[in-house]
């Protein structure tokens, strides 16, 4: 086992942020941060790949601060963004067009099958898998130590892709619970 910390995108905490200041405003936002012991990502927000933990203890802390309702908003809100940034950025152009072409089981599985390549970036030590069942399942198992509410985070990032590539009206039904000493979120997509 190695012991290299695993790594997971900046969006993490980029998009957690950007949320949080749309939710509170920019001034609220740096003292919940500050508050929280995250005041080093004001006006510090990461360029390259993170520790998880960073993301985690982020978590973590808003949990502890604005409880669960409020921090899985802001999450759920940072997958959406996450999302966005994957779109204009990450995800090519002509990738995009083409599963957009495709009915929607087979656009959901090939677009799964990319995400599933390159899944460590926001899976870190954790696990990532999907079905093709009815309905197509997604699986993410966080195994860094956490909260069930992160799972809030690959729900909206999940939705907001599934949304724009395979289907407008896609709906997912997330099921988020702590399994011993992981976290399993599991993502039923009415696509």
């Amino acid at each position: 086992m190695s012991s290299t910390p695993s790594k997971i995108g900046p969006n993490s905490i980029i998009q957690t942020v950007a949320a949080l200041e749309a939710k509170f405003g920019k001034k609220e936002a740096d003292s919940i941060l500050k508050k929280i012991g995250q005041g080093n990502f004001i006006g510090n927000l990461p360029t390259e790949m993170i520790e998880e933990s960073k993301f985690h203890a982020m978590v973590t802390s808003l949990q502890k601060e604005l409880g669960d309702k409020a921090t899985a908003g802001i999450l759920k809100e940072s997958g959406e963004r996450t999302a966005r940034y994957l779109l204009k950025v990450r995800i090519p152009g002509i990738f995009q067009k083409l599963v957009k072409l495709l009915p929607s089981r087979p656009a959901f599985q090939i677009f799964l099958f990319a995400i599933s390549k390159n899944a460590w970036t926001f899976a870190g030590s954790g696990k990532f898998s999907y079905t093709m069942s009815r309905p197509p399942e997604i699986t993410v198992i966080v195994t860094y130590p956490t909260n069930p509410v992160v799972g809030n985070f690959y729900l909206g990032t999940f939705t907001a892709l599934l949304q724009e590539l395979v289907n407008p009206k896609t709906k997912i039904k997330a099921d988020i619970r702590q399994e011993n000493k992981t976290i399993r979120c599991k993502y039923r997509c009415e696509i």
